[in-house]
C-alpha cells in the first residue's frame, strides 16, 4: 500500500543534472571531433572557431549539471527518501493470474501459454492479441489460454488491456505480466512471488549476466541504454527505486495497487509503455522492486522497439521525454 509522504511531488534535479552533464559530455566530444573535417579536409578557417566554441562553452551545462546533481544529493536526498520501514505484507494466496501480449506469435504463443499453465501458481492465462493477422488468438486458445483481441494498435494498449482483464479476477491477489514470444519463463514467477510481499509491483530485470543467453534480440547498444534510461528514471524518483530494466515486460502486479494505477495510466503511449507504467507507479507512492530473471532469444521476427538499435535509440528518447513532461502529448 501506499503512504501519504510517498506521494509527495519533488524536482527532480538529479535527473535534470544527469541530462545537463550528458549534453555538456556530448557537446564537447563534437567538438573535439571536429578535428577530422579540419585537417583532413582543410576546413580550418571555417571550423576552428566553432571547434572551440563548443570545447569551451561545453564547460557550462557540464559543470551545471554537477551543481544540480550535488543539490539534490547532498541537500534535498534526506528529504526525499521515505521514511518507513521496511515492508512486509505476507502473500495470503500463492496463486497469479498471468496475462501474456502478443502480435502475430503464432510460432511461439501455443509453447508460451503452455509453459505457464504448467505452473503449479497460475491459475489461468490470458492472451491478449493486439488485432494479429495470423493465427495468434486460434493458436492461444487452442493451448489453453482465455483470449482476447484489442483491436486498437499499439503495445500500450495490448499491455493496458491485459492488465484490465487480469484485474478481473477476483481468487487471485497477483497479475504477472509478460510476453507471448517465449522470451521469458513460467519458473521465474517463484522469483517473482519471493519479493511480492516487499512491494507493489516487482519488475523483472533482464540486466543480470548469468540469466540472460548471449545472443538475444536485446543487443549490447539497447542492453546498456536501457540501463541508462532505468537510472534517469531513478534518479527522477530518487530513494524510491533501484532501476535498470525499462523495457521488460515481465513484471508481477499486486491486484489492488493495479485497480488504483490503471485510471493514472494512458495506453496510447506505445512503445515506451513499460516506462510510462514504472514513472507513473513511483509517482503515486506505489513500492517498486527489480527481481533478475531469465532471458531467452524470442521465436520469431521482434515487432517492438528491438527491432534494430536505431528504433530503439528513438524509443528511449520518447522515453526520457515522457520522463521529463510526464507523458503528456506536445501541443
Amino acid at each position: 500500500m501506499t503512504d501519504g509522504n510517498s506521494k509527495r511531488r519533488h524536482t527532480p534535479f538529479l535527473l535534470y543534472g544527469v541530462l545537463m552533464f550528458t549534453l555538456g559530455i556530448a557537446i564537447y566530444l563534437l567538438g573535439v571531433l571536429l578535428v577530422v573535417p579540419r585537417y583532413l579536409l582543410g576546413l580550418h578557417a571555417l571550423l576552428d572557431p566553432v571547434a572551440v566554441w563548443l570545447v569551451w562553452y561545453s564547460g557550462v551545462p557540464i559543470m551545471l549539471g554537477i551543481g544540480l546533481a550535488l543539490f539534490d544529493l547532498l541537500i534535498l536526498f534526506g528529504g526525499k527518501k521515505p521514511d518507513t520501514p521496511v515492508r512486509f505484507e505476507p502473500v495470503q494466496r500463492r496463486r497469479v493470474t498471468v496475462a501474456l501480449t502478443a502480435y502475430n506469435d503464432e510460432s511461439s504463443i501455443g509453447a508460451a501459454v503452455e509453459d505457464f499453465l504448467s505452473h503449479p501458481l497460475v491459475e489461468r492465462v490470458i492472451v491478449v492479441s493486439n488485432n494479429s493477422s495470423d493465427r495468434t488468438l486460434d493458436r492461444a486458445i487452442e493451448a489453453g489460454a482465455i483470449g482476447y483481441d484489442e483491436l486498437r494498435p499499439g503495445y500500450g494498449r495490448c499491455v493496458y488491456r491485459c492488465l484490465q482483464e487480469g484485474v478481473e479476477y477476483l481468487d487471485t491477489e497477483f497479475v504477472v505480466l509478460c510476453e507471448g514470444d517465449s522470451t521469458f519463463r513460467a519458473y521465474d514467477i517463484e522469483k517473482l512471488l519471493a519479493y511480492a510481499p516487499h512491494a507493489d509491483i516487482v519488475n523483472g530485470t533482464r540486466t543480470v549476466e548469468p540469466l540472460r543467453q548471449y545472443i538475444t534480440q536485446l543487443s549490447t547498444f539497447m542492453f546498456y541504454g536501457n540501463i541508462f534510461v532505468g537510472k534517469l528514471l531513478e534518479a527522477k524518483h530518487l530513494g524510491r527505486g533501484t532501476i535498470t530494466d525499462v523495457g521488460t515486460t515481465y513484471k508481477l502486479c499486486r491486484r489492488d495497487a493495479l485497480v488504483k494505477l490503471l485510471p493514472r495510466l494512458n495506453p496510447a503511449v506505445n512503445l515506451e509503455f513499460n516506462a510510462h507504467f514504472l514513472d507513473t507507479a513511483l509517482g503515486e507512492g506505489y513500492v517498486l522492486l527489480e527481481c533478475p530473471i531469465t532471458f531467452h532469444p524470442r521465436v520469431g521476427q521482434s515487432k517492438g522497439g528491438n527491432v534494430n538499435n536505431w528504433r530503439s535509440f528513438a524509443v528511449g528518447m520518447r522515453m526520457i521525454l515522457g520522463m521529463l513532461n510526464d507523458w503528456k502529448k506536445p501541443a
